[in-house]
């Protein structure tokens, strides 16, 4: 019985490790891909911290225009990493967590 405890336990634990790849919870909503940043800003307030790079886009070898990522931080509750978002056309493209 305790090894069946102690094994969902661990189930438990690898599948929220995977979900925070995902997503990630910001007050009592959920942020995933394919939101804007207008959704994230109204979901969880403004970043900690933003950046801003641009791209090339390219066409075979040749440059036909530019883009800009924008990344923002989140910085969380204690004992909680640091959420990294990375918007492409002002739609998020990738959610990561910053090791502490």
């Amino acid at each position: 019985m305790i090894r069946l405890a102690i094994a969902m336990i661990i189930t438990m634990m690898l599948a929220s490790h995977h979900a925070a790849a995902d997503s990630f919870r910001c007050g009592g909503k959920i942020v995933r891909a394919g939101m804007t940043m207008d959704d994230v800003r109204k979901a969880c307030g403004s970043p900690t911290s933003t950046d801003i790079e641009e791209h090339d886009v390219r066409a075979g070898n040749r440059v036909v225009g530019t883009t800009q990522i924008h990344t923002w931080r989140y910085r969380r509750s204690s004992g909680q990493r640091t959420a990294v978002l990375t918007f492409d056309e002002g739609v998020v493209r990738s959610i990561s967590m910053e090791s502490k």
